[in-house]
């Protein structure tokens, strides 16, 4: 029974709408429609219980009154009717209807349904551009997506467990009272206006403070995630006490406002007492009037003492989950701000997927500068023929990694055209772009999973065989072997810790270069690939790399010329403009930038060390 319910819903479907809208009634309907026909049942449910817990009262009531008026040597014969209807709904139907609130609430949908949005929230997150995450902290954008969920499914169930049983047992308390006599429903009716009055005034403010206290909380969470992801430059630089700081200001301004946040939750909680008591001694009060004047029977007043009582014990618990949905729709509000986002790089509703024929790469007109006045290329053209091996070189911020992200459509152009064997990359899907293109960055970080899964990456059909061969291909092979981490993982199976912190920058690349190497595109990007690696290594990887760009059409960058050296063509940019192209040789002839940058590289020891010489 358990696993029925348990498996109606499928949490890590592919969502059929992956973009959640940003309006919030829309937003938890987006993920409660796909689980309508529970929350529906949850509804029915909540009103059985509701009718079930007011019902006990009457039965109190209606036994006493039977008691009073029955002879006791008749009592079970004329009473026995009740009697077994009132066990039956006690003893079988009560029991049931909770028994289905559980299975609904704690089966179906509590593990379910918060991973089901968890999933979906991640599945549209993870789709967006790489601006959207240098934008924000990566701990702050994992907090959200893993707080959202549960508190989405708080609000759902919540609402229909609290306010719809408030209501429908409201209802039922003043009708049972009515029953009596219309006058004991007064009190019920006046508690009901003052505490609607409470929540109108109290619950909106608890919404908005916890709002702003989800929100320090995240703060607080990134603060903390970022010290510890960049723990190696605090420990350099010996900035405990500034980390220190960094994060106390983060959990002093959360403390606040939560201090803040329990302060009016502490007013509340006061007078809501004050009212409950003005409710048992209003009701039963004048409940042992109407019986001092025949007015009711001594049932009555057994109904009304324990319905009060049951109203107020309950409302204490009903204004802390109303309190908690607020509390909950602050969380969801504060989540909407990462997940409700548009994606700001989405494929137009026609995309095709990019099948390189040739490898031909043309920029046409290109301009783009971060959405800056100044742009960084400007008017940019470049032809990247079939097979060609080109070397973009020029001085930091003149551009070069630049026209490798938007070749990759990591943002779109402000203007001009970027082609690849005559297909405008805009109309292609990002991920059939991304596929036929292997890049290898200066920065490169790893997953936290071991070698062979972080070589697989690049094609992750690919055997142990191949994962090997692209190792040594790479010059990897050696020191994987003499791997082992904290687990005792040996090997390709160790795993390299968060962004490979257990390898050496040189060893993270030549993994990364093993994982380009398995990949084997049509297109290839160096940007800097070797220049964590001493001078013996590089050389022993230049023949490997020569091997694996033999019919590719390769773009590459160095600061090291001498890494460029052997290009087809080189490409001298200066302010987002080329300035001068051609071979090695070629431009050490026209003695012109190229040049100049090659004898400051060249010689530029030399000239260190002649000056401090002169300065001695």
């Amino acid at each position: 029974m358990f696993a029925l319910f348990e498996r109606i819903l499928r949490p890590t479907a592919p969502p059929e709408r992956p973009e959640p809208p940003g309006r919030l009634l829309a937003f938890l309907w987006h993920f409660a429609r796909q689980a309508k026909w529970l929350f529906a049942a949850l509804f029915v449910v909540e009103c059985l219980v509701a009718l079930g817990d007011s019902a006990v009262p009457w039965f109190m009531g209606r036994v006493v009154s039977m008691v009073t008026n029955l002879p006791a040597d008749r009592f079970f014969a004329a009473a026995w009717p009740w009697l077994a209807a009132m066990a039956l709904v006690l003893l079988m139907v009560r029991p049931g209807v909770t028994l289905m609130r559980y299975l609904i609430n704690n089966q179906a949908l509590a593990a379910p349904f918060t991973g089901l949005v968890r999933w979906q929230a991640h599945w549209h997150v993870v789709r967006q551009s790489w601006a959207f995450f240098q934008n924000d902290f990566a701990g702050r954008i994992s907090n959200r997506v893993m707080q959202t969920a549960p508190s989405v499914r708080s609000t759902l169930t919540a609402t229909i467990t609290t306010v719809w049983y408030i209501i429908v047992y409201g209802a039922s308390a003043v009708a049972l009272t009515a029953s009596a006599d219309r006058w004991l429903a007064v009190p019920i009716l006046l508690w009901f206006a003052a505490y609607a009055a409470l929540l109108v005034y109290f619950v909106p403010r608890m919404r908005d403070r916890s709002k702003v206290s989800s929100i320090a909380r995240s703060e607080l969470t990134g603060r903390i995630v970022d010290s510890y992801t960049n723990i190696l430059t605090v420990k350099l630089f010996a900035r405990t006490r500034e980390e220190d700081q960094y994060v106390r200001d983060a959990v002093d301004r959360h403390v606040d406002l939560f201090i803040a946040s329990q302060r009016l939750l502490t007013i509340f909680g006061t007078l809501l007492d004050a009212l409950n008591a003005l409710l048992i001694a209003g009701a039963g009060g004048l409940a042992l009037a109407l019986w001092r004047f025949g007015a009711i029977e001594v049932g009555a007043i057994a109904m009304v003492l324990p319905l009060t009582l049951q109203l107020t014990n309950m409302s204490r618990q009903i204004a802390i989950r109303i309190t908690d949905i607020f509390e909950d729709i602050g969380v969801v509000l504060e989540g909407m701000m990462t997940i409700a986002q548009p994606l700001q790089l989405a494929d137009p509703a026609n995309a095709r997927p990019l099948k390189v024929r040739a490898g031909r790469i043309d920029f046409k007109n290109v301009s783009f500068g971060y959405g800056r006045e100044t742009g960084v290329l400007q008017n940019f053209n470049l032809t990247v023929h079939p097979g060609e091996k080109v070397g973009l070189v020029g001085r930091s911020g003149a551009g070069k990694s630049t026209v490798v992200n938007l070749l990759l459509r990591f943002f779109n152009l402000e203007s001009g055209v970027i082609l690849i064997d005559g297909e405008d990359i805009s109309h292609l899907t990002q991920e059939s772009l991304r596929a036929q293109i292997s890049v290898v960055t200066q920065d490169t970080s790893l997953l936290h999973r071991s070698i062979r899964a972080n070589i697989r990456y690049g094609r992750p059909e690919a055997g142990d065989a191949e994962i090997e061969r692209a190792a040594r291909l790479a010059h990897a092979h050696e020191f994987i072997a003499d791997l082992e981490d904290w687990q005792g993982r040996r090997g390709y199976d160790a795993h390299v810790g968060e962004r490979g912190i257990k390898l050496s920058g040189g060893q993270r690349q030549r993994i990364a270069i093993a994982r380009v190497i398995l990949k084997d595109a049509p297109i290839l990007v160096f940007d800097e690939a070797t220049s964590a690696l001493d001078s013996e290594v590089e050389a022993a990887i230049q023949s490997s790399l020569g091997t694996l760009m033999q019919g590719k059409t390769v773009i590459a960058i160095a600061h090291r010329l001498s890494t460029l050296a052997q290009m087809d063509r080189l490409v001298v940019l200066d302010h987002g403009r080329i300035i001068e192209q051609g071979t090695h040789s070629e431009l050490i002839a026209q003695n012109g930038h190229y040049a100049a940058l090659w004898r400051r590289q060249a010689g530029g020891f030399i000239d260190a060390a002649e000056t401090m010489q002169a300065a001695e």
